[in-house]
């Protein structure tokens, strides 16, 4: 009662935010553990897509393009595609092109694409050019980090314009050297197959964890037969398919089977700048004792005996009640008697108007102390 009556006492300086965070965080923290199909927690190895670049003109500007005296490399791209289609300039001659921009184009090759699909692809200027709305990219090849060519790039170019302000001023709401186009790139080339190239296949953890490997190929195993699957490590599982059995429906049903994953490192990630606190799991500390400019912090825990009542054939019981001091100036003083959890140390030190940069030195410094049992990670 009276670690609640103080709450109150300073619950104006509370960040709400902050509050509401720590809420849901612990609120999610004691949901008992769940199991994940296997396609949320790992990869088929080698099944990904591959990014493509290219270097390419976009024509049609109005006026906007890339000022060739500053952009030479514009003006050479000109001239060598004006010779490959046959157009031959005389030497010495200065172009001035007002309506030429260069460009990067990037785009994503996904996994298992063939020939004739389409792709979406972004075109970005890399000169001076004001403005790439109205243009027109021309046929662009994209290339893969092989140097292999896998898809061909030409379009329109989709680009945010220019929009009228309540005092009818025009306002830009939208980066006008950056444009897409839908659809603007054909496949060319596809890649090997990577499930069929071996006998068999690895799955890739997203997170490396021995004990959620373990699991995960026992689960397998369970599915599919013994000596299917065997962990390579803490993030590689291989597994060998059955060989009278689909490769796809196979990996279909692979995916699909549900794995409990272990529980993590605790973790606590702090953001410096706003004095957000993100905890994966409930943190505990130990009995510490911190003092940072103005502010002492004191974690202290002492046993609590329980003695049955007389002839109740009753057991003593010993529990533990931490009790948590912050001070900030004299006769000004929080306790909380609870469990010693770093959400209650955070909520406390807010409750007294804490910086983030007080907060920040405070844990770290019972990080140092070896009283937080937990990885610390400041953004």
């Amino acid at each position: 009662m009276y670690a609640q009556n103080k709450i109150n006492e300073f619950k104006p300086t509370i960040l709400p935010s902050l509050v509401l965070l720590l809420g849901i965080i612990m609120s999610c923290l004691s949901a008992p553990a769940h199991a994940e199909r296997i396609k949320d927690i790992a990869t088929i190895q080698g099944v990904r897509s591959n990014q493509l670049l290219g270097y390419g003109l976009v024509v049609g500007l109005d006026g906007t393009g890339d000022q060739t005296t500053q952009t030479p490399f514009t003006v050479q791209s000109i001239l060598s595609m004006m010779q490959q289609m046959g157009v031959s300039l005389p030497p010495g001659t200065n172009l001035q092109l007002k309506n030429v921009a260069a460009v990067m184009v990037t785009g994503s090759l996904p996994a298992f694409a063939q020939p004739g699909q389409t792709l979406d692809i972004t075109v970005s200027s890399m000169g001076n050019a004001k403005s790439l709305r109205g243009g027109t990219l021309l046929m662009t090849p994209l290339k893969g980090a092989d140097g292999q060519i896998y898809a061909i790039a030409q379009g329109n170019l989709i680009v945010g314009g220019v929009g009228a302000s309540a005092n009818g001023s025009q306002t830009q709401i939208n980066h006008l050297s950056v444009g897409r186009i839908s659809d603007g790139a054909t496949v060319e080339r596809a890649l090997p197959n990577a499930i069929n190239q071996n006998d068999s296949i690895n799955l890739e953890l997203k997170e490396s964890d021995f004990s959620t490997a373990s699991s995960a190929v026992d689960a397998i195993n369970r599915q599919f037969g013994a000596n299917t699957a065997v962990a390579e490590d803490g993030r590689v599982i291989k597994v060998t398919p059955p060989a009278n059995k689909n490769r796809v429906s196979f990996l279909a049903a692979l995916e699909s089977i549900n794995v409990t994953p272990a529980a993590t490192t605790a973790k606590i990630i702090l953001n410096a700048r706003t004095g957000s606190v993100v905890m994966n799991r409930a943190v505990t500390l130990e009995p510490c004792a911190v003092s940072h400019g103005n502010l002492t912090v004191v974690i202290d825990t002492s046993p609590v005996i329980s003695q049955p009542a007389p002839l109740s054939n009753g057991q003593t019981v010993s529990t533990a009640r931490s009790q948590i001091e912050i001070s900030k100036e004299p006769g000004k003083v929080l306790k909380l008697n609870s469990g010693t959890n770093l959400s209650d140390v955070v909520k406390a030190l807010n409750a007294i108007g804490a910086t983030p940069q007080d907060l920040l030195a405070i844990l770290q410094a019972i990080k140092a102390a070896g009283a937080l049992k937990a990885d610390l990670e400041i953004i």
